[in-house]
């Protein structure tokens, strides 16, 4: 067998597990891993600026395309910490990421030495491995096992910590044998299946949601297939947004507190029966009060985890399997049910549904100075087509935009959905442009979270990795200022101020056009609404011909409380004109 470094050896792994980028910043107690990338070759890295930076673009990246696994890359102390933010966001949405730190030397871990921290104790809650590896013999095992329990059950990710002694110890490795382990995902039986079936077929207006693990398990296409065959409506989560197309006809919108249609939670509440697949019932879906969710209906719930089926609530009836091993069998018994003609007709029920979609909608054309936020969305759905991408985390933005936007594929709305972490969307959307570099990658981001983590956008201007990043300016913490009218006041929320560098700006603080030229990037600023469209389109053509991230910042009225319930989703607040005619939401899909 060869001799090498283990910190050689784990970079052949990563090479071998089909890892091809890498995200991270070197530093002295990582260094002998970067000897190794740059001497074995066949990874490219990309430069963070900051190790969360590095974290979510491993998330972005994870997420824009099935199989992917981002690998983010630090030193020690610091670096380690800096990347839990990461962890817990893709503990949260089920996506794996490899997180690899330096550390000390094993002989100096009880010393407090310079940056050693206990960063495996500190990650274990967010991972479903965190191990700091104190024999270099044991270095190749423990990232075969990462990459098996990134990939077995319910995806997540890993954190390995190696200590610089570890790193550069030499080991005897063959990595011409060297093979994956295999995966384990629990498949549903046919038996369970049929059963969930005729719960179905016992309903008279049924829906089957969709969640994030059906695109995590690349089973979309299944999906439609089963929703086509037994002609049942389609809710999406919003981690599951995508699984069907908006326009098709069984869509039925989306359901819940913020990111939701008045017709998806009209729907929902007229519905008797509920299949989740692969979906974990997110309070942000259900509402807070379960119970209006829940009542006079039947549910079965089909998930990856055990322990998720009766977490949020009891379903009648519950399946643990992979959500493709599922609709695989779902798929097959509903066609072998339609050839014999036992299947219920729901024609009626999915027409009620559509002519809800068509009638239930909110104002999106407005034409004040300052912009009103809901004509930004509806000149985004014109400028870009349903190939788009887009990304996005967390505010009053991505509420709005969820509710207004478009899309129509799997891993097309790519969004950071429980933790919800400032600064990701920045870096989360570089990730994503370097997994999927010929599409056409969107960010859309207030101005808070896009203050969060600006300087990532200069990794994009020296990696020449383009896309367009539209940003809402209000000067405010919006959602935090909306939530704030329940304990009347509003404190601390206010980022206007007399910009002493940019009059220009007229007093919303922040010169984001300045500083994204700054960091290398372009940038166009919009202040009225006839401006969006062509800045849109512009910002395309900057992004195709100078390879870096094109900013597009509309500055927005102060103030717009976005639709949205503090607990109940049948008490959603529409604080803004509702549509009464066609001219009103000239984007809309009226009904599929």
């Amino acid at each position: 067998m060869a001799r090498m470094t283990a910190a050689e050896a784990a970079v052949e792994i990563l090479k071998r597990e089909g890892v091809t980028n890498l995200f991270g910043l070197p530093g002295a107690a990582i260094n002998p891993f970067y000897s190794a990338i740059r001497k074995r070759g066949g990874l490219h890295h990309t430069l963070a600026r900051h190790v969360e930076g590095a974290s979510h673009m491993a998330e972005g990246y994870t997420r824009a395309k099935a199989g992917n696994i981002g690998v983010c890359i630090g030193t020690s102390g610091p670096a380690g910490t800096d990347m839990i933010t990461g962890l817990y966001s893709a503990q949260a949405d089920s996506i794996p990421i490899l997180c690899i730190t330096g550390q000390a030397p094993v002989a100096k871990l009880h010393k407090e030495d310079f940056q050693a921290v206990d960063i495996a104790s500190i990650a274990k809650p967010l991972t479903k491995m965190a191990v700091t590896v104190l024999e270099p013999a044991q270095v190749p095992g423990a990232f075969q096992q990462a990459f098996h329990l990134m990939r077995s059950g319910r995806p997540g990710p890993v954190l390995i910590d190696l200590p610089i002694d570890v790193q550069m110890a030499e080991i005897e490795f063959d990595i011409d044998t060297y093979e994956p382990l295999p995966v384990y995902k629990p498949s549903a039986t046919r038996a369970q299946v049929e059963k969930a079936l005729d719960l179905l077929q016992a309903s008279e207006r049924p829906l089957i949601v969709s969640g994030g693990g059906v695109i995590n398990a690349d089973a979309a296409e299944l999906l439609v297939e089963f929703a086509e065959l037994v002609g049942v409506p389609v809710v999406p989560t919003l981690m599951g947004w995508g699984t069907i197309p908006d326009d098709h006809p069984l869509t039925a919108g989306m359901v819940g507190l913020q990111t939701s249609h008045r017709y998806g939670n009209a729907t929902l509440l007229e519905s008797d029966f509920v299949i989740g697949i692969g979906n974990r019932w997110a309070n942000r879906h259900t509402g807070n009060n379960t119970d209006v969710y829940t009542a006079g209906r039947k549910f079965v719930h089909v998930d990856i985890e055990p322990t998720q089926i009766g977490r949020t609530f009891a379903p009648d009836y519950g399946i643990v399997s992979d959500a493709k091993a599922a609709l695989q069998l779902f798929v097959e018994v509903a066609r072998e049910r339609k050839a014999a003609q036992t299947l219920k007709d729901y024609s009626a029920w999915a027409a009620s549904c559509q002519e809800r979609k068509a009638t239930l909608l909110r104002k999106t054309h407005f034409d004040n100075v300052p912009v009103k936020p809901q004509r930004v969305y509806e000149e985004m759905n014109k400028a870009f087509g349903r190939d788009v991408r887009y990304v996005t985390t967390i505010g009053l933005s991505q509420i709005q935009a969820a509710q207004l936007l478009h899309v129509y594929k799997d891993r097309h709305w790519i969004n950071a959905g429980q933790a919800g972490p400032l600064g990701w969307t920045v870096p989360a959307a570089l990730g994503v442009a370097t997994a999927v570099p010929d599409e056409t990658v969107v960010a859309l981001s207030g101005d808070y979270d896009f203050q969060f983590m600006i300087e990532e956008l200069a990794v994009g201007a020296q990696f020449q990795i383009p896309y367009v990043h539209v940003v809402v300016n209000n000067a405010y913490l919006g959602l935090i200022r909306q939530a704030q009218r329940a304990f009347d006041m509003e404190y601390c929320v206010q980022l206007s101020f007399d910009n002493i560098n940019a009059p220009e700006v007229n007093g919303y603080g922040v010169d984001h056009v300045k500083v994204a030229e700054g960091l290398g990037c372009k940038a166009i600023r919009v202040f009225e609404p006839g401006e969006i469209a062509g800045a849109l389109e512009q910002a395309k053509k900057l992004a195709a011909e100078f390879k870096v991230p094109v900013i597009v910042e509309v500055i927005l009225e102060r103030v717009t409380n976005v639709s949205m319930a503090a607990a109940d989703i049948d008490k959603v607040n529409e604080w803004e004109d509702l549509a009464t005619e066609p001219g009103d939401a000239p984007t809309a899909l009226l009904g599929g």
